[in-house]
């Protein structure tokens, strides 16, 4: 029986490096196709590697003042545990291009990752849509409002009745040498950044 069907640990709050809430002003976002993920053989949650298909890249969207947010949910089916999948951020831009890119995330399928805050664990760094992809579901632009200064607010999640089944997988990328860390996992993605 896989260990993912029975509790294999405890946790417990300390004061040395308490949770923090909240995601880093930037998402990474691939389409699904583009980039070849590669898993640790004894932990599926685990992504330990990210291979670009061809010319592929990842697109680095920035923003500032807590414009990002993620969210995972478990949602129990007939079948087990699935969990569906959300990240809000706005776009501070009204164009072409900008129109061009939230049709490609509405028709085609995304995966995007997000970077906690929380650097504590081994879950500082998530993918989102690592099995069925993350289609944009919302993209409203009000002229009018001042927060936004007339821009989108997007959602991902996604498709309908295409729910994830596991939560966000952690990356975890190991450098040539040596042992996976978080900066050799942000210089990693970094790399394939267009």
């Amino acid at each position: 029986m896989s260990i993912y069907n029975k509790i294999n640990a405890g946790f417990s709050l300390g004061t040395g490096e308490p949770i923090t809430s909240g995601i880093e002003d930037v998402v990474y976002i691939f389409n699904q196709d583009d980039i070849t993920l590669t898993y640790d053989a004894a932990n599926p949650l685990i992504v330990t590697g990210l291979t670009a298909v061809s010319a592929a890249k990842v697109y680095k969207f920035e923003g500032t003042n807590n414009s990002f947010n993620t969210m995972s949910k478990l949602a129990k089916t007939q079948v087990g545990p699935r969990y569906t999948e959300e990240i809000d951020f706005n776009i501070a831009g009204l164009s072409v291009a900008v129109k061009a890119q939230l049709m490609a995330m509405g028709y085609g399928r995304v995966c995007a990752i997000a970077v906690n805050n929380h650097k504590g664990g081994d879950s500082a760094i998530e993918l989102f849509g690592a099995v069925n992809g993350l289609i944009v579901t919302e993209a409203e632009r009000n002229a009018a409002d001042e927060t936004l200064d007339g821009g989108y607010k997007i959602k991902l999640t996604n498709p309908d009745k295409l729910k994830e089944p596991y939560p966000p997988r952690a990356v975890s990328i190991a450098p040539t040498t040596g042992t996976a860390t978080y900066a050799s996992t942000i210089v990693a993605l970094e790399a394939l950044t267009a």
